[in-house]
């Protein structure tokens, strides 16, 4: 891990891997000291804020021992429903080996996590548990893709709340509503919200 000055009152801190940041952001929201403002998560970095002086936040976060696996009774879970309709669907089958049906298989039989937001307000990074849907960014990213769309990207799944560009691999969409002002929180994916996809 690496410190490095981020303002007066925060501290990015720098890991090796998704996986490493992931175990820590969720042992640091176990016991927060007082001064902690906020936590933001992302890849490789957690953004550390904090109230008061720098070095007992730095020696706290040096004593947390990372968390291996997500306490699901500490989390959200959410269920979205998807139409597995995206145009992309065929290409993703094609660059894994499977058959679309087994595509869409692979996405609603495993367990998805949030590990950070970004990109848009309500976007959430969602990682699982099965390798085989790992697939390359479109070589050409679209210059609109409707709101709720359903798309694929490297190790993440993720959800377009608005539309946007992007150049993500669809493979379905959703009409949940993952950005409400008018809901508290906003976001409907936090970072360490369990996902589960369902047919709609």
């Amino acid at each position: 891990m690496r410190f490095l000055p981020a303002g007066d009152n925060a501290t990015l801190v720098e890991f090796d891997g998704l996986d490493e940041t992931m175990a820590y952001y969720r042992a640091l929201t176990l016991d927060p000291p007082a001064a902690l403002v906020d936590l933001v998560p992302a890849a490789r970095t957690v953004l550390v804020m904090f109230d008061g002086a720098r070095q007992p936040i730095l020696d706290w976060i040096s004593a947390v021992t990372p968390s291996a696996s997500t306490d699901e009774d500490r989390y959200d879970t959410v269920t979205i429903p998807v139409i597995y309709d995206g145009e992309d669907l065929d290409e993703v089958a094609g660059l894994t080996g499977l058959t679309t049906a087994e595509v869409v298989a692979a996405h609603l039989d495993q367990t998805w996590t949030v590990a950070f937001g970004g990109f848009a307000p309500g976007f959430g990074y969602l990682v699982g548990t099965d390798t085989r849907l790992h697939v390359p960014r479109r070589t050409s990213p679209r210059t609109s893709v409707p709101a709720g769309s359903v798309g694929l990207a490297g190790e993440f799944s993720g959800i377009y709340p608005r539309s946007s560009p992007g150049g993500w691999q669809l493979i379905g969409h959703t009409d949940a509503q993952l950005w409400n002002l008018d809901r508290e929180p906003p976001a409907l994916l936090r970072p360490g919200t369990t996902v589960r996809f369902e047919r709609a």
